[in-house]
């Protein structure tokens, strides 16, 4: 769905992991999430859903770079042990999308850097200049070292050797990384430095911003609560934000709204609806009713809330199911994954 409707839009070669699949090659698949203190939104979930979708279709390892160095370097309020715990709770959130650990590998940078990982960060800070980063960030000189060193740490998990336990010393596996288009530059200096420490070139697709709940060219922030529907949102919350904060392509009036119709473009309810109903019949059938005037702005509204309700209930559930032992087995590097066969040749 996502594919079909332009979410996903763009990539860097994505034909090099299809041919692979088609060659019986083996691939995996790379992601990542800075954590944050209380839950995601709605907005943070589409890569993961994406992910989920890919490994069921592919059968492929999943890796998660949970980011709580780069939120402890950004974040100066932070301590590092409440980027850590942001982080554990991250893990099962994402556990409730419907990832199992016997496929996925969810790791800290904090709790996890070193050994081989560490290896490639040291390999490939070595091959980024100051000016190549600065051309990609706009780093100045009052920008402190942290975040000048920060682009190797998110590069290393495109690189299979960093994963020992799953690829074993293995250089040829190439990874695809489903993301935002706001990391594409990370990804791309990671691709300029991968021929020169022997590795595959990592693969992206990326996906557009979900609109915040003011407008279709704006991007939810965790920051500001009436901008995003979060994944710990009640059904009441759900339903006020939309109707209250929700921006709507409706005319002044219902009457004109009659007479002219709505514009399903800068309709934020409607835009929500593209990312969530799977059903490609109905999703026309409210473009064509609102643009013609016969869906107000109050229905497609209601139809909004009812599938949000019904997305965030579903997760909630199961983010309840998730114990204390289940995040430690995403984790867990060595925790048995049947693609230990991928160590070998």
């Amino acid at each position: 769905m996502f594919l079909r409707r332009g979410i996903f839009f763009s990539h860097r070669e994505l034909g090099v992991i299809l041919d692979r699949h088609e060659q019986g090659k083996p691939f995996y698949l790379y992601t990542g999430r800075g954590p944050s203190r209380g839950h995601m939104h709605i907005g943070h979930m589409l890569p993961f859903i994406f992910c989920k979708w890919l490994q069921e279709v592919f059968d492929v390892p999943l890796v998660v770079q949970l980011t709580d160095d780069e939120k402890f370097l950004y974040k100066t309020d932070l301590t590092v042990d409440q980027t850590y715990e942001y982080s554990v709770n991250t893990v099962r959130e994402i556990a409730a999308i419907g990832f199992k650990p016997e496929k996925t590998f969810i790791f800290s940078n904090m709790g996890f850097m070193g050994g081989a990982f560490y290896r490639n960060i040291l390999k490939i800070s070595r091959c980024i200049t100051f000016n190549m980063a600065r051309s990609s960030f706009g780093y100045t000189g009052s920008d402190h070292i942290g975040k000048i060193h920060f682009p190797s740490i998110q590069a290393a998990p495109a690189f299979c050797s960093s994963f020992p336990a799953i690829f074993g010393n293995r250089t040829d596996v190439p990874c695809l990384i489903p993301c935002g288009i706001d990391q594409d530059p990370y990804f791309r200096l990671t691709r300029d430095v991968t021929k020169s420490l022997k590795h595959r070139k990592p693969s992206l697709i990326h996906a557009k911003f979900l609109p915040a709940l003011q407008g279709s060219t704006s991007k939810m922030s965790s920051s500001i609560d009436a901008s995003a529907i979060f994944m710990d949102d009640t059904p009441k919350k759900i339903k006020d934000k939309i109707n209250k904060h929700a921006f709507t392509g409706g005319r002044t009036s219902l009457e004109e709204h009659r007479m002219y119709g709505g514009n399903i473009e800068v309709d934020v309810p409607y835009q929500y609806l593209t990312y969530f109903v799977e059903d490609d019949q109905e999703l026309a059938k409210l473009a064509e009713g609102y643009t013609k005037g016969e869906i107000s702005s109050g229905e497609m509204k209601m139809r909004c809330i009812q599938e949000l309700q019904a997305f965030i209930g579903s997760f909630q559930e199961r983010e309840k199911a998730i114990t204390e032992a289940d995040v430690q087995d995403f984790m867990n590097p060595d925790y048995p994954r049947p693609f230990a066969s991928l160590a070998k040749k």
